[in-house]
C-alpha cells in the first residue's frame, strides 16, 4: 500500500492507494506534513476512495497513528472523506486521553498530614476491637447453641486445619531439630558434652521451636486460606447476600475457623515436638557417636511437663492470632481482584508480625512468674 500527498482546495490529502491488508509503518509521510506546515498548511485529510475494500484493523489502526500525530502537530485533520464507520470509530478513540493521570501531589501541612494518618490508624485500631469484640460474643453463642453454623463446613475447615497440615510440619519440624542438634553440637563437642545435644534438642523444641515453627507454617498455610476464601466472597458480594438473609458473619465464617485452628494446632504442636527430637537424633547417632539408647534416655529426662505446657499455650496464642488475623483481612478486602492477594499477603505478614509480638511478652511474662 502507498499514500499519495495532494494538493486540494489548500488542504493535504493523504490518498491510500492499494491493498488495506499491506500497511506500511514506516512511510516517510510525517517529514511531508512538517514541510507542507511551514508553508503555512493548517488541514490534513485521509481519503480511502482508492484502497481495495474491505479496511482491515492494521489500516484503521494506522490511520489513527498519523492522525495523533498530526494533532500533535498542531493540524487539523478532516475525516469525512472517510467511511462512516471508521469516522466514528476513529473520532471516538481522538477523543480518549490515553495517557495516564498524573499523580496529584499531597499539600497538606506537615501537622496535618500527622492528623490524617493518626485518624487512619485509629479508625483501623478501633474496627480490629469491634471484630474481637463480636468474635467474642459469636463464641459465647456457638458455646450456648445459638450461633447459626453450617456442620459440613466447619468439618471441611477442619480437615483442612488437622490432617491436611501434617505432612509439612512433619517435614518442617523434622528438619528444624536436625538443624538445632548440628548448631548446637559444633559448641557442645568443644567441651566434650556432645550427650547433652539430646537434653538441649528437648527443651528448645518442646518449649518455643515447635510451637514458632508450626505457627508460621499454620500462617502462611491456613490463615492465608482464610484471608482469601473471605475475600473472595467479598468480591463476589456473598458476604452482603449473607447479610441482607439477616445471617451473622461472625457466627457463620469466623467462629468455625477459629476454633478448628485452635483446637487442632495444639495437637500438629506435640506432633512437632516428637518429630524434632527424632531430628535431633539424626545427628546424635550419626555424627556424634551417640547411641540411640542413650539420646533418648537424655531426651526424655530433659522433658518436663512444664515445657510442653508453655509449648501449647504458645501454640493456642498464635492459633487465636492467625485465626483473627486471616479472618479480619479477608472480610476487610476490597472488591476487585487486587484486593484478594493484598488480604492474603496481609493476612500472613500481620499474623507473623503478632506472633512474635506475643512471644516477646509470654516470655517476659513467664521469666516474671519463674516458669
Amino acid at each position: 500500500m502507498t499514500v499519495e500527498l495532494k494538493h486540494i482546495n489548500q488542504e493535504l490529502h493523504l490518498v491510500f492507494n492499494g491493498d488495506s491488508d499491506s500497511v506500511n509503518e514506516t512511510l516517510p509521510i510525517i517529514e511531508d506534513i512538517t514541510e507542507w506546515k511551514h508553508r503555512g498548511g493548517k488541514t490534513i485529510s485521509f481519503d480511502l476512495n482508492n484502497i481495495n475494500l474491505p479496511y482491515s484493523s492494521p489500516l484503521a489502526a494506522q490511520i489513527f497513528s498519523w492522525a495523533k500525530k498530526v494533532k500533535a502537530l498542531g493540524l487539523n485533520f478532516n475525516l469525512s472523506l472517510l467511511p462512516n464507520n471508521l469516522q466514528e470509530m476513529l473520532s471516538l478513540a481522538l477523543k480518549v486521553e490515553n495517557t495516564p493521570p498524573k499523580e496529584k501531589k499531597n499539600a497538606m501541612p506537615y501537622l496535618e498530614r500527622i492528623g490524617a494518618k493518626s485518624f487512619e490508624v485509629f479508625k483501623k485500631v478501633k474496627s480490629a476491637c469491634l471484630f474481637i469484640h463480636e468474635t467474642n460474643l459469636s463464641l459465647l453463642r456457638f458455646f450456648t447453641g445459638q450461633a447459626i453454623w453450617r456442620k459440613n463446613d466447619f468439618l471441611f475447615i477442619f480437615a483442612d486445619c488437622s490432617y491436611k497440615a501434617v505432612g509439612i510440619i512433619s517435614l518442617v519440624s523434622f528438619l528444624v531439630g536436625l538443624i538445632l542438634a548440628f548448631v548446637g553440637a559444633i559448641q557442645l563437642r568443644t567441651f566434650g558434652a556432645g550427650i547433652y545435644v539430646a537434653s538441649m534438642v528437648s527443651i528448645g523444641m518442646t518449649r518455643i521451636m515447635a510451637a514458632i515453627m508450626v505457627g508460621i507454617i499454620m500462617a502462611g498455610r491456613t490463615g492465608s486460606s482464610y484471608a482469601a476464601t473471605l475475600g473472595t466472597m467479598q468480591v463476589n458480594e456473598e458476604i452482603d447476600a449473607l447479610k441482607t438473609l439477616g445471617v451473622k458473619i461472625s457466627d457463620y465464617l469466623i467462629t468455625p475457623r477459629l476454633i478448628s485452628l485452635v483446637f487442632t494446632i495444639p495437637f500438629l504442636t506435640m506432633l512437632a515436638d516428637v518429630l524434632g527430637i527424632f531430628g535431633g537424633a539424626v545427628v546424635g547417632v550419626a555424627f556424634l557417636d551417640i547411641s540411640s539408647s542413650s539420646y533418648f534416655d537424655y531426651a526424655v529426662k530433659a522433658l518436663t511437663l512444664e515445657n510442653i505446657l508453655v509449648g501449647l499455650m504458645h501454640s493456642v496464642v498464635y492459633g487465636i492470632i492467625i485465626s483473627l488475623c486471616g479472618c479480619y483481612e479477608g472480610l476487610n478486602a476490597g472488591r476487585d481482584a487486587d484486593s484478594v492477594g493484598k488480604a492474603t499477603t496481609g493476612a500472613v505478614v500481620t499474623a507473623l508480625v503478632w506472633m512474635i509480638v506475643a512471644t516477646g511478652i509470654l516470655t517476659v511474662l513467664l521469666e516474671m512468674a519463674g516458669i
